[in-house]
């Protein structure tokens, strides 16, 4: 068999590499060479690990989305619709805090479909009122019963008290609650 051609870290005064010595040399358990870099950074940058950890989500939610037949945005804005009552673009977009460009192409394709439909706000000629429909209605039901099992398998490794702590922390992140 072949030496290996990695450097052994030769034992130091803690005794034989790989003990439970964490004096920051390298191989010892606590030193930098051991810890992958991510982890030290998400450690360091709470931002930066709620950015990776988001987009993680993000990904899993549009793939989750695309297997139901209902992206994520026109998810949320049926949702809205059903939940709220009718409410302009403007309104839908600062409420889920989606691009008001991004708005119009998302209530466009839910028109086309028969899941919404646009009328002149009575208060406003120029805004337009979206309502969701019975069509809609039916499709969110149907993808709303999909959201428990996403939830559980992008969750899984927080517990559910975990998951309710970071519930409750991001939303007082977002400004949503007082905490």
């Amino acid at each position: 068999m072949a030496p290996s051609t990695r450097p052994h870290p030769a034992p130091g005064p803690g005794g034989p590499a790989g003990s439970d010595r964490s004096d920051g040399s390298p191989g010892s358990p606590g030193s930098h060479e051991q810890t992958p870099y991510f982890a030290r950074l998400a450690a360091e940058r709470p931002d930066i690990a709620l950015c990776r950890a988001s987009s993680a989500v993000a990904r899993a939610a549009e793939a989750h989305a695309a297997g139901v037949g209902l992206g994520v945005g026109p998810h949320l804005v049926l949702k809205m619709l059903t939940e709220a009552g009718p409410s302009s673009q403007r309104v839908l977009s600062d409420q889920l805090r989606i691009d008001r460009t991004v708005m119009v192409g998302i209530c466009d394709g839910l028109e086309r479909a028969g899941q919404v439909r646009r009328e002149r706000a009575a208060g406003d000629r120029r805004a337009y009122a979206v309502t969701v429909t019975d069509a809609g209605r039916a499709e969110l039901a149907r993808a709303e019963r999909a959201v428990p099992g996403f939830l559980d398998d992008s969750f899984q490794r927080l517990t559910p008290g975990e998951r309710r702590q970071l519930t409750r922390l991001l939303g007082k992140l977002l400004g949503t609650t007082d905490g």
